[in-house]
C-alpha cells in the first residue's frame, strides 16, 4: 500500500472555507480519477505558528503506477486550481510513503 500525502499550511482566517473546498471539490476530483482506494484528512496538532493551521490529506493507492499517472496527468491542473482559489493564503508540500 502506498500513501500519497499532501500537507497544507493555511491561514487560520480561511480554515473553514479551505476545509469545505477540500471536502466538496479537491478530494472528490482526486478520488474521481479512480486511481486511489481511499482518503483521510488529519489536522496537525501544534501550537508553534499563531497565524496558520496545518492539515494532511492522505490518499491511499495499491501501486506506484496509479500515483505516477495521477502526478503526471491530473495533479498539475488540480494543484493550479487550488493555488488559484487560495492564492497566497497557503503553502503545500507532498510526500510519497510506502507501507512496510
Amino acid at each position: 500500500m502506498l500513501l500519497y500525502n499532501e500537507t497544507f499550511g493555511i491561514d487560520k482566517s480561511i480554515e473553514q472555507e479551505w476545509l469545505q473546498w477540500m471536502k466538496e471539490v479537491g478530494v472528490p476530483k482526486t478520488m474521481g480519477t479512480g486511481l486511489f482506494l481511499s482518503w483521510k484528512i488529519y489536522k496537525v496538532l501544534h501550537e508553534d505558528n499563531e497565524g496558520s493551521i496545518s492539515y494532511c490529506v492522505q490518499y491511499f493507492s495499491a501501486n506506484i503506477e496509479h500515483i505516477t499517472l495521477f502526478l503526471d496527468k491530473y495533479a498539475p491542473a488540480l494543484m493550479e486550481e487550488h493555488r488559484a482559489h487560495f492564492q497566497d493564503r497557503h503553502v503545500a508540500f507532498r510526500t510519497l510513503l510506502e507501507e512496510i
